[in-house]
This record gives structure tokens, sequence and C-alpha cells, in this order.
């Protein structure tokens, strides 16, 4: 009976998660220096979903990994920078903001079509109540 929600609770809960990286991601765009304090650029993360049964047979959605992107650092020729190698290049971070602005916007569509599910379910349900009673 509860499946569609189960559904549509699943695709929030990944959605959110989602979310939360790109939030990361953006927050450190500038990050070159790791926590120990060496030159260590932040790395790109990005959650990889799957599909996912439920106990009654119901469909939903998971995130089954939390990946970083590989893909080559920026460098930035900044020879006075502690974050500069010996030839003053600085790595900065994998991070496009122009990327991670628009799976920001992607990103609160789908929250939004899943609210959208879930308030249509629930007033079909209370149809179905009222004219059962």
């Amino acid at each position: 009976m509860f499946g569609a929600f189960d559904i549509s609770t699943s695709a929030l809960s990944a959605q959110r998660v989602r979310l939360d990286t790109i939030a990361s991601n953006i927050a450190n765009v500038d990050s070159v220096i790791g926590p120990d304090g060496k030159p260590a650029p932040y790395r790109r993360i990005f959650p990889i979903f799957q599909a996912q049964r439920t106990a009654d047979g119901g469909a939903g959605v998971s995130v089954k990994s939390i990946e970083q992107d590989q893909s080559p650092f920026q460098k930035r020729y900044e020879p006075g920078s502690p974050a500069a190698d010996q030839s003053g290049w600085v790595s900065y971070p994998n991070v496009d903001l122009s990327t991670e602005y628009v799976n920001a916007l992607e990103t609160t569509r789908a929250y939004e079509a899943n609210i959208t599910a879930v308030e249509t379910t629930k007033s079909m349900m209370n149809s179905t109540l009222h004219l059962l009673a």
C-alpha cells in the first residue's frame, strides 16, 4: 500500500546525498591544502546511484557509493604560494563551478518532482478513503 511512498522517499534520500556532495564540491573549490597541512587539492566527489528492490517487490533507488572524480587538477602559476611545487605551479581542485551549479539545479528539480509524487500519492489515497467511507 505504501510502495509509492517508499519509492519517492528513497529518491528523496538519494537526491539529498547528491546535493550534499555538490555542496562539498562548491565549498572546497579553492582548497589546495590537505588536512595534514601539506599541498593536496580537494578532489571532486559524486554519488553513484543504483536501483533497489524493497521487500514487497517495489522499486526504488539508493546510493551505491560516493566516488572521486579522477580528472586532472587545474594548474595555476603562483610561485609565492605555500602550496606551489618547485616550479611554482599550484594544483587546484578539479571542480568546475558551472557544472556544479547545473547539477544542483537538476538535483533540486528531481527533489521537487519526488515531493510532487508524494503529494499526488497522498491525495489519491485520501480520495480513495473518502470514497470507501
